[in-house]
């Protein structure tokens, strides 16, 4: 399907290049030129010109350029027919097609759009004034959901009738069935498919509304008690997000999308300022779904229940970062709170929640790691299996090979058999736990770099120092060995009872580990805590130092750099550790 070259000279030829930019970029008149922020780049100062007698506009710093029907296709994500069609529809011209059959269906489609639409603007006005929906605003007024946000969103309101809307509309019956806002009961009449329901409209990323989604009221004893409209010809929930016609332009500003279970959520997250939030319509994140957001973002925050964000989804997850090119995060909130009560009671912490977004991954590994207990050296080795697992479906080495030296640095577990476990890729994997079977309970990566001290002390000595021992008691013994330049008698008589009791421990403990290895394991781990620490930074001298040292951390596990690498970072634990006091 084509439209017409007339149709097509005659927008150009009516619109206005400035106009329509002006809804997007703020410009200002210089000379015979406009001038603005690029809004397809990050700009300090504007080098985005749009030339009115030219009907063109070109932007000096990152060279996008075009005229109007490009610069449409550009910021709104569209094809070519899709930015001819919205520009005819602001200047109120109808399109002629070139192809009878396609223009039909063409024809229908607008029809359908229209007749929604149409519904849409009932509803809402329906819950604005209407005596029949007190109770329904009164509830949104108690989810904060009432007053500008109402009509910002379209809110609306379906009487408890039979077919109060059917018959007040002036809608054709085929088109109110073929949309699902109506159907034909038993007595072969018209019967409106929503009633005694909020109503929250679906729209496209166009802001064509498609579709309903409705909610019972409290109290109500229907036992549904979300409805939703049904896949039509212009609605398909594997393929349609509720609010990113809302949300895109801020998607695309910070290229980073929230994904979220519901509607409300949605909204909570507009309300607290976060506004490039998006939600599946009543079904799970699907590939078309991240085809979509791919147009928009390379960042996918998941701001689903921890449980369903973590269920079922991994083996897609990485499939889909590996064809799409984009990278999957959860966001983690109170527990049994949802981002649309937060936006009530807590706004501020829905940003912090995005901010503090874990990677898939490391959110799957902190789900099986953290809060367990690890008493023994076969608790140690159980979590230590089941992280494996989880990172052993990642299909990445690189990547399992770095979070195994997390795993290694959390478990106490010798890094050297977690790395051959994540080399191999073992489905089940069997964590041996012989070794450890003299150990107590702060057996870990620590105390086995102390008795390596003790043991093979050139072959480590190098590689370590006070910054990388977290726990204050192995600190301590480390303290008294490295002052004794390894003399085990003398490290024993400087140091503290506590800290003589691991001394002697470690002396007698047969330990079977690579001194290299398990340094680096030790480097990586206080990288990471100190990292950790310096999330809120401002200063950009400082955050571009830490994204070197981010980038060095992932040359620890390179067989040709480890060492390079673990002195820089070394130094660089110094220099923070200086930078203290």
């Amino acid at each position: 399907m084509t439209i017409v070259d007339e149709d097509i000279e005659r927008i150009r030829s009516t619109v206005s290049i400035v106009d329509i930019v002006q809804g997007y970029v703020a410009l200002r008149k210089q000379g015979k030129n406009w001038v603005g922020l690029c809004p397809f780049h990050a700009e300090k100062s504007g080098s985005f010109n749009v030339a009115e007698q030219m009907g063109r506009y070109k932007c000096f710093g990152c060279s996008a350029g075009g005229d109007v029907f490009k610069f449409i296709q550009e910021i709104e994500h569209t094809d070519f027919v899709g930015a001819v069609e919205l520009l005819a529809n602001k200047a109120g011209i109808t399109l002629n097609y070139t192809s009878g059959g396609e223009n039909k269906e063409r024809v229908r489609r607008k029809q359908l759009v229209e007749a929604m639409d149409k519904a849409v603007t009932w509803y809402h006005e329906r819950l604005l004034t209407a005596p029949d929906a007190r109770e329904a605003r009164e509830y949104l007024r108690r989810r904060g959901l009432s007053g500008d946000i109402a009509r910002q969103f379209r809110l609306g309101w379906a009487p408890d009738d039979w077919d109060v809307m059917s018959r007040e509309l002036g809608v054709a019956g085929d088109l109110l069935r073929d949309t699902g806002l109506a159907f034909t009961n038993k007595r072969n009449r018209l019967q409106d498919s929503f009633r005694g329901r909020v109503l929250f409209p679906i729209f496209t990323d166009n802001g064509e509304a498609v579709a309903l989604g409705g909610r019972i009221l409290p109290g109500s004893t229907d036992p549904a008690k979300y409805k939703n409209s049904p896949e039509t010809v212009v609605y398909a929930k594997s393929r349609t997000l509720y609010g990113l016609n809302w949300a895109k332009a801020d998607i695309v500003a910070q290229d980073e999308v929230i994904v979220c279970e519901g509607y409300t959520d949605v909204i909570g997250f507009h309300k607290a300022g976060v506004k490039r939030a998006v939600a599946t319509c009543g079904t799970a994140l699907t590939e078309q779904h991240v085809q979509i957001l791919k147009r928009f973002a390379s960042k996918v925050v998941l701001a689903f229940d921890a449980d369903k964000a973590g269920q079922g989804a991994a083996e897609r997850v990485y499939e889909w970062e590996q064809r799409f090119q984009v990278t999957f995060f959860v966001a983690q909130f109170p527990q049994g709170k949802d981002p649309g009560e937060l936006s009530v009671t807590e706004p501020e912490s829905l940003a912090k929640a995005v901010h503090d977004a874990l990677p898939y991954l490391r959110f799957r590994l902190n789900r099986v790691m953290l809060g367990k207990p690890m008493r023994s050296p076969e608790e140690r080795a159980r979590i230590g299996e089941q992280a494996m697992a989880v990172l052993n479906e990642h299909p990445n080495v690189m990547t399992r090979q770095l979070y195994a030296g997390e795993v290694a640095a959390h478990t106490g577990l010798p890094l050297s058999d977690l790395l051959r476990i994540a080399e191999r890729r073992q489905r089940n994997p069997v964590v041996r736990v012989a070794q450890q079977r003299n150990r107590g309970l702060s057996d870990n990566a620590e105390f086995v770099a102390i008795a390596l001290l003790m043991q093979r002390w050139d072959d480590i000595a190098p590689w370590l120092m006070e910054e990388l021992f977290s726990e204050e008691l192995n600190r301590r013994a480390f303290l008294a060995l490295a002052g004794s330049g390894g003399n085990i008698e003398a490290a024993l008589e400087q140091a503290d009872p506590e800290a003589r009791e691991v001394l002697e421990r470690a002396a007698v403990t047969d330990i079977d580990a690579d001194p290299e290895i398990e340094a680096m394991s030790l480097i990586a781990a206080a990288v990471r805590r100190e990292l950790s620490r310096r999330l809120k930074l401002t200063d950009s001298a400082l955050i571009r130092e830490d994204v070197e040292a981010r980038l060095h951390l992932e040359e620890l596990l390179i067989p040709q750099a480890p060492q390079a690498a673990a002195e820089w970072l070394l130094g660089w634990l110094q220099r923070r550790n200086e930078e203290r006091g």
